[in-house]
């Protein structure tokens, strides 16, 4: 029997591969959270050298998802292969650097932990099959996305929007939605927050949330269709409330400190995408408007 066959007629096995598969991805996660944000830094800043007709900085050294070398933010050294096993390795070095001893922040383990559980769900909830790669593929850029928007409260275009045209090519086939459904929900997206945007800016002055916010709600329309827009806007705004207010009491944050709205988005979407239907169908029972 081949691995194929083996995966899609076992689920449980399916599942645990997923997971292990789960924890590299979350190790290339970290990554992509730390390093695009200044990837994307290091282009702006060329690029406004070039429309100034600035004499550019020194070139530096390439700076990608690939190259150089992760290395220790406090002494620099490398990090060796046998220091950058998924979870693993944090627990062996008892979550210090193996040279100078600084402490690694215990984020790392965290989102390869969380990248490896909710691929373990979304294999268990969908099985072998396009609908759990699809759903894969959206978790992981929701995870990536959360943990840069809460870092410096961006949302990539970089990502928000390979994922938009990424969910509309699976929903060509009808994967999780109709391609009518997708387009709808990718425009309605986008138009819903835009529309929220404006409404709040003209009422008390600011700005409520970021372009990203706008562009990720459309991805998750284009992938979800938009039969799951009010699903995820009543789950990511009842998440950031709370939270937010959590913040305000326990914490002393300042209401005029911005809260980025991202991670609430993709939790929102996340739970649509597991469990849409049910989701809804609560609703509407408990809204009187379903038996």
């Amino acid at each position: 029997m081949s691995v194929h066959a083996y995966l899609a007629a076992n689920p449980v096995a399916f599942t645990i591969t997923c997971a292990f598969l789960g924890l590299i991805v979350g190790s290339f996660l970290n990554v992509v959270v730390h390093r695009l944000p200044r990837m994307l830094e290091r282009q702006d800043r060329e690029a406004c050298q070039a429309l100034l007709e600035v004499t550019p900085d020194a070139p530096a050294e390439r700076y990608d998802l690939v190259v150089p070398r992760s290395r220790c933010p406090h002494c620099g050294h490398a990090i060796r292969a046998h220091e950058n096993i998924p979870v693993l390795s944090y627990l062996i070095l008892g979550g210090r650097c193996s040279s100078c001893a600084a402490s690694i922040s215990i984020r790392y383990p965290i989102v390869e932990l969380l990248s490896a559980i909710a691929a373990a769900a979304v294999a268990w909830r969908f099985g072998f099959g396009l609908r759990a790669g699809g759903a894969l593929l959206l978790t992981w850029a929701l995870i990536a996305l959360s943990f840069i928007d809460f870092d410096t409260q961006l949302l990539p275009d970089d990502i928000t929007l390979p994922l938009l045209w990424l969910g509309l090519l699976f929903n060509l086939p009808g994967v999780f939605t109709t391609l009518s459904d997708a387009v709808v929900g990718a425009v309605a997206g986008y138009g819903l927050l835009w529309a929220v945007y404006h409404v709040f800016r003209l009422l008390t002055g600011k700005e409520g949330m970021g372009y990203g916010d706008f562009k990720l709600l459309a991805a998750l329309g284009a992938w979800l269709g938009w039969q799951a827009l009010p699903s995820i806007i009543l789950l990511s705004s009842v998440a950031g409330a709370i939270v937010g207010l959590s913040l305000i009491a326990l914490r002393g944050h300042g209401r005029d400190v911005p809260i980025p709205f991202g991670p609430y988005l993709a939790m929102g979407g996340w739970l649509a995408l597991m469990w849409g239907a049910q989701i809804n169908s609560a609703y509407l029972r408990a809204a009187g408007l379903a038996p």
